[in-house]
């Protein structure tokens, strides 16, 4: 059993959520009677084959165990080692998960704090595709809507609503919105990471870099990251009807 790979979460939990709007950090702003962050801790808890999560916060935070009290126990893991990025953020959850005995092939299983309408069978369902797989994946949506870009340029005009305008329509064939939690092997996320530095925005594009092509798993359009103001109107709507 002690060769059997196990999988571990990681969720780093460090910025600030500038986007958001809001008064606080948004992984603590208060939804459902409950700071953000505590609904995803409670979603990874309720998967059995995880090992533990591990949370990692910034190396300042004082406000953690006060909004979110009772996180503790052999599967729920803390470290104030957050970084500046969240590729920093997850380098050094890594160095973390190193030294609590887990191993070059274990699985982590890394998720954002603000994905926090996850379910515990959306986990399952990725954990069951990426075992057998020699890179990993992610949980991931094709693209549905006309994918527009953007000249740059600023709409002016008393009007102004703070817009820009379009250069041109791209085809969205082939094109997916990548989710969390993103799944790979210890050894090899180290790896990515280290290569491709604290610019890249989420795991599977440092793997990637490697010149490896990790899984795409359906997700679900309810797996929304909470970043704009709006986003936290509809996750609350949406947590009510659960």
């Amino acid at each position: 059993m002690d060769d059997v790979p196990r999988c571990y979460a990681l969720v780093p939990c460090a910025g600030i959520g500038a986007r958001a709007g809001t008064a606080a950090p948004k992984q603590y702003t208060p939804l459902a009677g409950r700071p953000v962050v505590a609904h995803t801790l409670a979603a990874l808890a309720a998967v059995p084959r995880l090992e533990a999560t591990l949370l990692v916060l910034a190396p300042d935070d004082t406000s953690f165990e006060a909004l979110v009290p009772g996180y503790a126990g052999p599967r729920a893991w803390l470290a104030r080692c957050g970084g500046a990025t969240r590729a920093e953020s997850v380098a050094r959850g890594l160095v973390e998960l190193r030294r609590r005995r887990a191993r070059d092939g274990d699985w982590v299983l890394v998720h954002d704090a603000a994905r926090c309408l996850l379910r515990p069978a959306w986990v399952e369902r990725l954990i069951d595709a990426c075992l057998g797989d020699d890179v990993g994946g992610l949980l991931a949506l094709p693209l549905a809507d006309t994918l527009k870009a953007t000249s740059g340029d600023r709409v002016a005009g008393p009007l102004d609503s703070g817009g820009e305008r379009v250069a041109t329509t791209l085809p969205r064939a082939g094109k997916w919105l990548a989710q969390t939690p993103q799944m790979f092997r210890l050894s090899l996320l180290e790896r990515a990471l280290a290569h491709a530095g604290a610019a890249v925005t989420d795991e599977s594009s440092a793997v990637e870099c490697l010149g490896l092509a990790p899984r795409l798993v359906p997700g679900e359009i309810e797996n929304l990251k909470l970043t704009w103001p709006a986003d936290f109107a509809l996750a609350a709507r949406l947590l009510e009807t659960r």
